[in-house]
């Protein structure tokens, strides 16, 4: 049976695929349920890492189930298996906590976009990555194209896409897509947790949106989240709330900070 769990142990939390029958493909049921877990942490300020895990160790995830979407016609596979996928992959990658990508065996197609929308990535020596959708008469459609265009050199990506070459976990190392290669991936990525667990929280969540601003990430969205942390604890928003409630009209001061 295919499944997404999540598991919370103290200020980390574990988001696990769950399909090794099929080589943790995603149905459609797995990506709705990712899309769960996101609110679940985006609600929780305890959680200060994610670890994105997979069953077993032949693969991460090799993409979207082929039964979830081989017989729809082309306007359900625009509508809504190729923006589902968009919005829940984008909601990862715009998560207000580090997410470490923790990858054994083929990372492909929508596996492998999965693993471009998080934070970091630590994979395992024999992993491979791909991009295989040409030749099964499809494009990639979930950043494929997009994302991972900003995160692997172009050169490498047109081979990827065009041939259907897929590269090594020390080729994506060497090209910057992995921050390590380790025997035990999930041990290390911990480790990279509880170093991110150090850092001051706030801190943390407004470099991760001013760094999503500067790749084009949910630019604006990050750009109106900062403004309204640095406004939150002025005097003129005390004022402001105070004024409504009160119903009159707000006094703001020349030096209300």
């Amino acid at each position: 049976m295919s499944k997404v769990t999540f598991e919370k142990k103290g200020s980390l939390a574990e988001i696990r695929l769950i399909n090794p029958g099929k080589l943790n493909a995603l149905t459609r049921q797995m990506i709705e349920s990712l899309y769960i877990h996101c609110v679940t942490i985006e609600s929780d300020q305890d959680i200060r890492t994610v670890l994105l895990t997979a069953e077993g160790d032949r693969a991460f995830c090799v993409g979207a189930d082929i039964q979830d979407w081989a017989n729809l016609n082309a306007r359900t596979f625009a509508r809504n298996w190729v923006k589902l996928g968009h919005r829940v992959f984008d909601r990862i990658a715009r998560l207000p906590v580090p997410v470490i990508a923790v990858i054994s065996g083929h990372a492909l197609g929508g596996g492998l976009e999965l693993a471009a929308s998080c934070d970091l990535r630590v994979a395992t020596p024999r992993t491979t990555f791909g991009l295989p959708e040409t030749g099964v008469g499809i494009v990639p459609g979930w950043s494929g194209t997009q994302r991972l265009a900003r995160q692997i050199p172009h050169a490498v990506l047109k081979e990827m896409v065009f041939t259907g070459t897929r590269i090594s976990a020390e080729r994506a190392y060497q090209i910057g897509f992995l921050n390590a290669i380790a025997n035990d991936p999930k041990g290390l990525s911990i480790e990279l947790a509880k170093n991110i667990t150090a850092t001051a929280p706030q801190a943390t969540e407004i470099t991760k949106m001013m760094l999503a601003s500067a790749i084009g990430e949910d630019v604006g969205a990050s750009i109106e989240a900062i403004a309204s942390t640095a406004m939150a604890p002025t005097a003129e928003k005390t004022e402001g709330v105070n004024a409504f409630f009160e119903k009159r009209k707000p006094q703001f001061g020349k030096n209300s900070n």
